[in-house]
């Protein structure tokens, strides 16, 4: 079964990543699940499939700088 069946557009997480912040570690990329961040050409995190993101908050929790931020659009 589809993982994103039955995900609505208001569903759809958004992904902000704080280059200032960034230090380019590679911790969240290597962490997600679904291969939706990878490292530009600095190293730092980019998001390259955002469709993918099932909201493990993974990125979000281990990056050691607090440069990931994961949220549904109905968050406030």
């Amino acid at each position: 079964m589809n993982a994103d069946a039955g995900k609505t557009d208001a569903e759809t997480p958004l992904i902000s990543i704080n280059r200032e912040w960034c230090k380019a570690c590679g911790i969240c990329i290597e962490f997600c699940p679904r291969d939706v961040l990878d490292g530009d050409e600095e190293g730092k995190a980019i998001v390259v499939d955002e469709d993918e993101c099932i909201e493990c908050m993974q990125c979000e929790i281990r990056c050691p700088d607090f440069a990931i931020r994961v949220r549904s659009e109905n968050d406030e």
